[in-house]
């Protein structure tokens, strides 16, 4: 028998540090939003505490980065780290942006979900976030 959900996945949808470019992040909370998704965008210059503590406050099933300012191998490692302390383990930590391939690697192994290039097909966004909802978060 496969898990299914009886109720809306949450996504947090956040921009973190001085990245002031947050048209892409819009986007993708409007599309997940029109996808059937409870959306939760915390705007421009979060701190990676601030967002855990937003996550866990708002009982997300996952949270998006959107980064461009190139800052990525220093934020997912806190937003993680900051994750693992709150006991956040079947939450999925997800983002896009500029992000080269080595370094999605390395995050990768720290625990991020997957990282999406610009280009990415919102359908392939939506897809990858409720399977790895359906399969991993706790309920």
């Amino acid at each position: 028998m496969s898990k299914t959900l009886n109720r809306p996945i949450r996504v947090l949808v956040a921009k973190v540090g001085l990245d002031g470019h947050d048209r892409g992040a819009k986007v993708i909370a409007t599309s997940l939003r029109n996808a059937g998704m409870e959306v939760i965008y915390t705007g421009l210059r979060q701190t990676p505490e601030m967002v855990v503590n937003t996550a866990l406050q708002e009982d997300v099933d996952a949270i998006g980065i959107s980064i461009l300012s190139g800052a990525h191998m220093t934020v997912f490692p806190k937003i993680i780290r900051f994750m693992k302390e709150k006991q956040m383990d079947d939450v999925l930590l997800t983002g896009g942006g500029i992000i080269p391939e080595a370094d999605r690697v390395k995050l990768a192994e720290l625990g991020v979900g997957e990282l999406f290039p610009p280009g990415t097909t919102m359908a392939s966004i939506t897809e990858y976030i409720k399977k790895w909802v359906i399969e991993n978060r706790n309920f």
